[in-house]
């Protein structure tokens, strides 16, 4: 039978790519010359730790830091920008969270929207994978293209297809 994965996984290196060239072209910019700016990527704990001296330049290194990430081919979903920034003596620090993996609520999300749509397919959720099988691939390609249209906050790979 017919199958494939939706996952959601993050590259480690490729955001280590894009995360140093938000630190090149900020120390490059003239708005930020002389400031104090921290761009930092914790890989163990999939975070972006951010420091600067206004809100206003946090925002901006937010926005560089998405454009640049989508430049090298991650989506914008795959950041938590959600969180507040916080002053911390003259400089104010941003934490920014890498979203690697499914939850299981995101998960039960998805499958609840696979058998809405209703098409014939199965969906099982499988630790931070779910797992889509069908008669025929063709009701696979439906599923694919019906995700595309789905906003739930999270960037969808569609991984081992399996005919």
């Amino acid at each position: 039978m017919p199958s494939f994965d939706f996952s959601s996984k993050v590259d480690l290196q490729t955001l280590d790519n894009a995360i140093n060239t938000v630190k090149k072209e900020i120390t490059n910019r003239f708005d930020f010359k002389g400031s104090h700016v921290v761009i930092e990527l914790n890989k163990k704990d999939f975070k972006v730790n951010l420091e600067a001296d206004s809100e206003m330049k946090i925002d901006q290194i937010v926005d560089v830091m998405l454009s640049r990430s989508m430049k090298q081919g991650l989506a914008a979903e795959i950041y938590d920008i959600t969180k507040e920034h916080y002053q911390s003596g003259k400089v104010v620090k941003k934490e920014v969270p890498v979203k690697n993996g499914i939850k299981q609520e995101d998960a039960k999300k998805i499958v609840k929207l696979i058998k809405d749509s209703g098409l014939k397919v199965q969906a099982a959720i499988m630790d931070d994978v779910i797992r889509i099988t069908g008669k025929k691939i063709d009701d696979l390609q439906d599923v694919i293209q019906a995700s595309k249209s789905w906003n739930i906050g999270i960037a969808l790979q569609t991984v081992n297809m399996k005919s």
